[in-house]
């Protein structure tokens, strides 16, 4: 059993963006990397590298690129050939790469909104438009949910020449089901609509949920679409750099791999080494510890709020380790972001930059020990406190 209840000294030998960024006195719950160590097999193969000692040019050989695609029949029983996996320097450099090569400037990128905050920078690096595609939020008592609006959709949709899916989303820890991925494929392809499904978080799978890639449904949407994966989120490596892009269309991955070589996108060795750990079954274990940890602190998030907040309402997120939480019924004056950065000490991630409907919310980290979670909730929770 992994101990999850302590974590590193972040602040010590590293400028680690996380704890780095604001003040001492600051508690980081924003950036979405967890505080734990990675599994020991992943750094048992960095430390094998270091004494090495020579540290020439790598590449994501045969052997990386089939442990990849193991793992997608492994999990989830889809057949894919190791030559139609792209290795990139992470998620990021993934959609960009597929916005550069399938967009214009008359037909862009489609995105379900509020999602991260990423999403929103292709249009600006890129020069394209974006299509928003707002959710629907539901109200339950203090139970936030975000559905689809299927008209809206298709409506918009088909303005984009890429739809770029998060799923399991963040920040809402969405996992769609397998009806809605096929209605959404569908709309796609009817209007021949590249989908781009960034699964990066589809380790991360709180309650034993089910996960199903988008392009597993069939062989015809498996054509027209590009699925984004990455060890990163799932075994806290994320500043190794390293994510794939499964691409069995041949056309497609040729038009991909033609972008990715021009941008000279190498991924670091170290990242290499480290997935090909990860994609191994050396670090299963470790990752079912991680997964009960999240759904007690997932627990212990919603059923806080609940007891000691309840103005404010929240998501249960299904998977990832980010909690989703609406400050728009408080007496929060402005943004809840800048409130608890000054009032609470505790730096969250402003809700405005994962779309419009993201302001008064916050999105809130619980990877990190059970400890800091309460530190972080008592805080904020004084300084709501305050206010009354």
């Amino acid at each position: 059993m992994t101990d999850f209840t302590s974590t590193p000294n972040r602040r010590k030998f590293t400028t680690d963006i996380k704890w780095n960024l604001y003040g001492k006195d600051v508690l980081p719950m924003w950036v979405a990397d967890m505080d734990f160590r990675a599994p020991e097999p992943i750094l048992n193969a960095l430390r094998r590298q270091l004494d090495h000692g020579v540290y020439g040019y790598e590449w994501a050989d045969k052997e990386l690129l089939a442990a990849v695609a193991e793992r997608m029949e492994t999990l989830y029983g889809w057949k894919v050939k190791p030559q139609a996996v792209s290795a990139a320097t992470g998620i990021v450099s993934g959609f960009s790469v597929a916005a550069r090569a399938f967009c214009s400037p008359k037909r862009g990128v489609a995105i379900q909104t509020p999602v991260y905050n990423e999403f929103h920078e292709i249009k600006n690096n890129i020069g394209i438009p974006q299509v928003d595609i707002p959710f629907v939020k539901r109200i339950n008592e203090n139970i936030l949910s975000y559905e689809m609006d299927w008209d809206l959709f298709e409506k918009r949709v088909k303005k984009a020449a890429i739809f770029l899916l998060c799923n399991p989303h963040n920040p809402l820890g969405i996992i769609f089901s397998r009806d809605d991925l096929a209605r959404m494929a569908q709309i796609c392809i009817k209007h021949n609509v590249i989908i781009v499904s960034d699964e990066i978080h589809s380790g991360l799978l709180l309650d034993n949920n089910p996960f199903t890639p988008m392009a597993t449904l069939s062989r015809e949407i498996e054509r027209h679409t590009i699925t984004l994966v990455s060890p990163s989120k799932t075994y806290n490596i994320p500043g190794l750099f390293c994510g794939f892009a499964v691409i069995p269309n041949r056309e497609l991955r040729e038009r991909y791999n033609a972008e990715l070589n021009r941008l000279r996108l190498h991924v670091a060795s170290p990242g290499l080494h480290a997935a090909k750990i990860a994609y191994s079954a050396q670090c299963d274990s470790w990752l079912d510890d991680l997964r009960r940890h999240l759904v007690e602190n997932r627990d212990y998030l919603v059923e806080y709020v609940g007891k000691y907040m309840p103005d404010v309402r929240t998501t249960i997120p299904a998977a990832t380790y980010l909690g989703w939480l609406d400050f728009t019924q408080t007496k929060i004056k402005g943004s809840p972001y800048k409130f608890f950065l000054k009032n609470a000490k505790v730096a969250v991630s402003e809700g405005k930059i994962f779309g419009a409907e993201g302001a008064g919310h916050v999105r809130i980290n619980f990877g990190t020990s059970r400890r800091r979670l309460k530190e972080g909730l008592d805080k904020m929770r004084k300084a709501l406190e305050a206010l009354r």
